[in-house]
């Protein structure tokens, strides 16, 4: 071993054992916060002099912690923490292993499966993966998500995306789990994805798509051109929001028929799925000729571009507006091939956004 090789092998040693106690410190901060959720709701339910404090509990705790100058205890910390262990009761046990805690019987507050009738039938996730992969700025922006349903499918998209928070915030803010087309046997969805097996282009698929990170809005017109340059411009963030398993392959992909030749948009490839994902942008409302144009390219992509274990393509047309019937009636047949989603270039308000899922929902 050289001197310089001493160097670099000190270098990483110290980096990769400076990451793993990071790693630690966060997981241990999240156990410490869960656990200050969990005794709290033990005293409001079984402290003998609860009544004393009764709606200034929080407030009194927060004043004596601090003065014990214990940080992250204000009343606001300490009421987030409570609805942690409410959200999560099943972390219990990996905490009072970890911990060596006394045995509390858990069941006199909340039950470890869930409290409310049918969650027990939502897939879980192993609790200590939860608190290995994720931080409790993460367990925040979850715990704001009241339907279990809707947070574990969040809790498995940002265990496969590796979610930033930020990037889980924005999942939520724009309900994206809402917005996928998550069948009427939602669970049966949310397994298939946590098994990293969507078993069909239908499980990814989501309307509408928001777009609002292209900047579009701030444009008085645009063109397709426009779209389609913005989209390769903020190709990270168009991947985000498309889901995982998109690979892009090519811009403006010509096929010619003879001497007639024809450009498709967008094309990716999906690695779990094993198929061209052939994506066609309307800056307009859907009309049937689009369904046309894209039932060509994707019977040119059977024939001449699938390759062995390749299952086939599926086209995507992404448009302004669409009416939902012409829809139905232009893609008859082809409903596992062929699928049509707005997109909106600009980020409504919560209530908007609800309003337009609800429409899209209607017939699933």
């Amino acid at each position: 071993m050289q001197f310089s090789d001493l160097i670099t092998t000190l270098g990483g040693l110290h980096q990769r054992l400076s990451q793993q106690a990071a790693r630690q410190t966060d997981q241990l901060l999240t156990l410490r916060n869960y656990l200050f959720g969990f005794y709290i709701v033990e005293f409001e339910q079984h402290g003998t002099d609860r009544a004393t404090y009764g709606e200034q509990l929080l407030k009194r705790l927060a004043t004596e912690l601090r003065s014990h100058a214990i940080k992250g205890v204000s009343d606001r910390s300490l009421r987030q923490y409570r609805q942690f262990y409410l959200a999560y009761p099943q972390i219990w046990q990996t905490a009072s292993a970890k911990f060596n805690l006394p045995d509390f019987e858990q069941t006199r507050s909340i039950q470890t499966t869930g409290g409310k009738p049918g969650e027990q039938d939502i897939p879980q996730l192993n609790p200590a993966l939860l608190l290995d992969r994720l931080t409790y700025s993460h367990f925040v922006e979850l715990v704001k998500v009241d339907n279990p349903l809707l947070r574990r499918f969040y809790e498995v998209e940002a265990l496969k995306n590796n979610w930033k928070v930020h990037e889980l915030n924005r999942a939520i803010t724009t309900l994206l789990a809402e917005r996928t087309s998550l069948s009427t046997d939602k669970a049966a969805v949310i397994a298939r994805i946590q098994q990293n097996q969507p078993a069909t282009f239908e499980d990814l698929i989501r309307s509408p798509y928001l777009l609002e990170f292209l900047g579009l809005e701030e444009k008085p017109a645009y063109t397709e051109n426009d779209l389609e340059t913005a989209i390769i411009d903020h190709l990270q963030d168009f991947l985000l929001e498309l889901g995982r398993g998109f690979c892009f392959e090519a811009r403006q992909k010509r096929i010619s028929f003879g001497n007639r030749h024809y450009r498709i948009d967008l094309v990716f490839y999906h690695r779990i799925l094993k198929c061209h994902v052939l994506v066609d942008l309307k800056i307009g409302e859907f009309d049937h000729a689009d369904a046309g144009q894209m039932i060509v390219y994707l019977n040119y992509y059977k024939a001449n571009e699938m390759s062995a274990g390749d299952n086939p393509p599926v086209g995507l047309i992404l448009c302004a507006s669409k009416d939902n019937a012409l829809v139905e009636y232009a893609t008859s047949g082809m409903s596992h091939e062929l699928f049509v989603s707005q997109y909106l270039a600009e980020l409504p308000d919560k209530e908007q956004l609800k309003a337009l899922i609800e429409r899209e929902s209607q017939g699933f």
